[in-house]
C-alpha cells in the first residue's frame, strides 16, 4: 500500500517528499481556496461540542442535529442541567448517543471545574477531556488558531499515502511522518485541503487522475506527464 507509493516515488523521479510537499500545498490551496471545516458553529465550546458529535457520521449529519442543539444548550452548565436522557435523544440522531451524551456531560464538568467554564486552546489540556482523542484535540486546536499537530481522518490518511508523503498506517505515525515535511504555518489548512481534494477530486475507488492538479507529483496517478503528450497508465495497485 502506502510502502509501494514511497518506491514508486523514487522509481518516477518525482523529488523527495521535502521537495513536493510545497507545490502540492500551493496547488491544493489554489484548487480548493474554499477548503474550511464544514461543521456549522458560531462559538468555542459549539465548536468542541459539534468535533466530538462527528464521530462515526458525517459532518452534513451533524449540521442538521446542531442548529436546535445549540440554541437549548448554550454554556456548559446547559449541557448539566438536563438529565443525561434528554441530551441523548436531542442528540440521537448523531448516532452512539449513550457514549457520546456521557462524553458531553463529563466534558462540561471538567470545563466548569479546571478551565472556568472555557474551551482550553493547549492539546494536552484538550485530550485530558472526556471523549476527547488527538484527532479531535487536533481539529478544536487548529480552529482555534492555535494549530499543534496535523488532523489525520481517512482522507488525510488515504491521499498521504498515495501522494507517497508516508509508509505508514497508523494515523499516529502519519501525524509525525506529515509534521517532518509540511510547514508549521500549512498545519491547520493542510488537512482541509487533502479532505477537499479527497471528496472532490482524489475519490477512493475511481480518483479522476486526468483532472488532478497533481498528478505529475503523485506516484499513485494514472497519468504520467512526459515531454508533448500525457499517457494514461494503470493505477498502482494498493489502495
Amino acid at each position: 500500500m502506502a510502502r509501494s507509493y514511497v518506491r514508486e516515488a523514487r522509481r518516477r523521479g518525482l523529488g523527495t517528499r521535502r521537495e513536493r510537499i510545497g507545490p502540492v500545498v500551493e496547488r491544493l490551496a489554489q484548487e480548493h481556496a474554499d477548503a474550511e471545516i464544514a461543521l456549522r458553529f458560531r462559538t468555542d465550546l459549539e465548536l468542541l461540542v459539534s468535533v466530538m458529535l462527528s464521530a462515526q457520521t458525517t459532518d452534513v449529519n451533524v449540521n442538521r442535529v446542531t442548529p436546535a442543539l445549540f440554541e437549548k444548550y448554550r454554556r456548559p452548565e446547559d449541557y448539566l442541567a438536563v438529565p443525561q436522557e434528554e441530551l441523548e435523544r436531542d442528540i440521537y440522531a448523531t448516532g452512539f448517543f449513550r457514549q457520546k451524551a456521557k462524553a458531553i456531560r463529563g466534558t462540561m464538568q471538567m470545563l466548569l471545574e479546571e478551565f472556568d467554564g472555557e474551551v482550553p486552546s493547549r492539546l494536552k489540556d484538550l485530550v485530558r477531556l472526556p471523549g476527547v482523542a488527538r484527532k479531535t484535540a487536533n481539529v478544536v486546536a487548529a480552529e482555534l488558531g492555535h494549530a499543534q499537530g496535523i488532523v489525520v481522518d481517512t482522507h488525510v490518511r488515504r491521499l498521504s499515502q498515495r501522494l507517497g508523503l508516508t509508509r505508514n498506517e497508523d494515523p499516529v505515525k502519519i501525524e509525525r511522518d506529515l509534521q517532518r515535511i509540511v510547514p508549521r504555518p500549512d498545519w491547520a489548512r493542510f488537512p482541509h485541503l487533502l479532505i477537499w481534494h479527497g471528496r472532490r477530486v482524489c475519490d477512493a475507488r475511481r480518483p479522476l487522475c486526468e483532472e488532478c492538479v497533481l498528478a505529475d507529483l503523485c506516484p499513485s496517478s494514472r497519468v504520467r506527464v512526459v515531454p508533448a503528450r500525457v499517457e494514461v497508465t494503470s493505477p498502482v495497485d494498493g489502495d
